[in-house]
This record gives C-alpha cells, structure tokens and sequence, in this order.
C-alpha cells in the first residue's frame, strides 16, 4: 500500500452517481492515503443507502479488499493535495519516501501559498528538487520564481511550447525523475498552446492506479476555457482525447482548479459524466463558443509573470 507517511481518513463520504443519498464509510485506526481513499471512491460507486445494510458490508470490505491488492505495488509515494482557495488552484506534492534524500516535486505552486508548502516540505523531511507547472495560468502567478528565490537548487520546470522560461523546458514525452518514481509528460494544449499533462510512470513499483496532474485541460465534470492564450476548443477535445481519456480508467484525475468542492475524478468517471467533453466535436465546440466568459482579473498580471516562472519583476533570465 502507499506509504502511511500520507495522511489517514477517519472516514469517507461517498454520494453515488446517480445523485443517491451520502453514505458514510467508517474506518477504525485505518491508514488509508489520499490515492486509496480515491480508489475507494471509484470502487463503491455501486453502493448508496439504498442498498441492504447487509450488502452494504459486503460491497465495502470488497472494494477495500480490491484496493489493497491495486495499491500494494506502490510503497514509494508520499502525496499531499493542497488548495490556494483565491484562485482555487490545486498544488500537488509528490515523493519518493523510499529513497534516502526523500526527493519531491511541486506541481502548480502558487506564490501566495509558498511559505505553506515549503513549511510541509521541511515538516516532512523532503528534498524538493523541481517546481513544475502545467502551463502558464492566468488566474495566479505561479510560486516557481519565489521558491527559486528561498531554495535556489530547485529546478523550474515548464513545457518548451509554452514559450516561457524554465530551467527545464519539456516536451512530449519526456520523464521527470524524483527517485526511483517519475512523471511523463503529455502534451495536451488547447486550454493554452503550452499545456502538458503529468502522469505518473508505468513499472511495478510505480503508483497504482496511475495518477494524472490534467492543469486546465480536464476539470472535474468540465475543462478550462479555450478563448485566450492561443486556445483552441478542436485542439483541447483531440488532446483530451488521445492522450488523457486513452490511459486505464481507473487512472486518478487531479486538475489544477476546481470551484465546487471536488477534488478528485477518474479517467473513466469523466468519460461517462464530464459535461462537455462526453459530448461529440462539433457540439463541444459549440458550448466553448458559447461560454460567454469575463475577462480574467488576473491576466494582464499573471501572464507576464508567470512566462518568466513567476518572477514579478520579469528580470531577464531563465528562473
């Protein structure tokens, strides 16, 4: 199972998906980590208060069961989700807990929320060595250049197609080490012309079930807007399509925002319940069309910061 350095869950709130009443599932001194809570999650979309007490039991010891068996190939990784709750932006922490310098990796940091992060980083006996971003945002300015600033051995990340600068500048395809673990990049623009993807790596001692880190280009039930920034609602569609609704459907979905309350969606959920892009093509480029969206406050702002790693003084230099 995942490591139990991940925080535990007293217990799991679960609403099945055909809006059935909120079950609650209890856990008596059980280490259960944020991905096997989501495997969970995924597993006993069959169960509501509806179902037999009796059965009810049966269903849960067996979803519990089946998850142990899928995550037993994955001691390495340490987790955390975190939450910048102006932007409602997500930032991702990840670990190799198995290997003596405990190297991490940040993905989506946020500038206001760097004191934070870097506090779990410390508290937790990591080593960061990357802060990644999925693509340039332009709703915050990212916390690469602050923590640049406060750890100058950390490694900025972006993708090349992004036209910002990074220390690293990725392109498909191409493998993020921390450890013994690494991320995969997959290209996936249309929300911007520069949005990648990260998705944990095949191997058995990688996370199980694969875990993909989607930015903006899939949210929970939606996707990012495609009306600035050199979007594309044809490109955003054959993106998600090919490179993200193609991995097993048990794969984790974490995006980097979402604004009612949801922190977590699979591959196959999303097929079935994502409300624009289950649809076909044309229709999708029909409801981005029609968004009618405001202006982002922020834009004018974060993009000029964030194409140079979030230094707001855009000094000229890779950061």
């Amino acid at each position: 199972m995942f490591s139990n350095a991940i925080a535990s869950r007293p217990c799991l709130l679960y609403q099945d998906q055909e809006s059935g009443p909120m079950l609650k599932v209890g856990f008596l001194r059980a280490s259960v980590s944020n991905a096997q809570t989501h495997h969970l999650l995924f597993s006993l979309r069959r169960i509501n208060l509806a179902t037999a007490i009796g059965n009810r039991s049966k269903l849960v010891r067996s979803a519990m069961g089946s998850h142990s068996t899928a995550s037993s190939q994955s001691p390495k990784l340490l987790f955390r989700q975190l939450f910048e709750k102006e932007s409602s932006t997500y930032t991702y922490l990840l670990a190799d807990v198995s290997h003596p310098d405990k190297p991490a990796v940040l993905i989506d940091p946020v500038d206001k929320t760097v004191d934070r992060d870097l506090s779990v980083v410390k508290e937790l006996g990591l080593k960061l060595i990357y802060a990644m971003n999925t693509h340039v945002h332009a709703d915050h300015i990212t916390g690469s250049g602050l923590i640049k600033s406060k750890l100058p051995e950390v490694k900025s990340v972006i993708s090349k197609a992004s036209g910002a600068k990074a220390d690293v500048l990725i392109e498909h395809g191409n493998k993020i080490y921390f450890g013994d673990l690494f991320l995969e990049t997959r290209a996936t623009p249309g929300h911007t012309s520069g949005c990648v993807t990260y998705v944990t790596g095949d191997g058995p001692d990688q996370p199980q079930p694969k875990m993909a880190f989607t930015g903006d280009a899939v949210l929970i039930r939606g996707c990012g807007r495609t009306d600035f920034q050199s979007g594309s609602s044809e490109q955003l569609y054959k993106s998600v399509h090919s490179q993200i609704f193609s991995l097993p459907k048990d794969t984790c979905i974490y995006p980097a925002h979402d604004y009612k309350g949801f922190t977590v969606s699979t591959v196959g959920e999303e097929m079935l319940y994502n409300a624009r892009l289950t649809k076909d093509e044309d229709t999708f480029r029909g409801i981005m069309a029609n968004l009618n969206l405001a202006y982002p406050k922020m834009i004018d702002v974060a993009v000029p910061a964030n194409l140079v790693c979030g230094f707001q003084d855009l000094i000229p230099k890779n950061c």
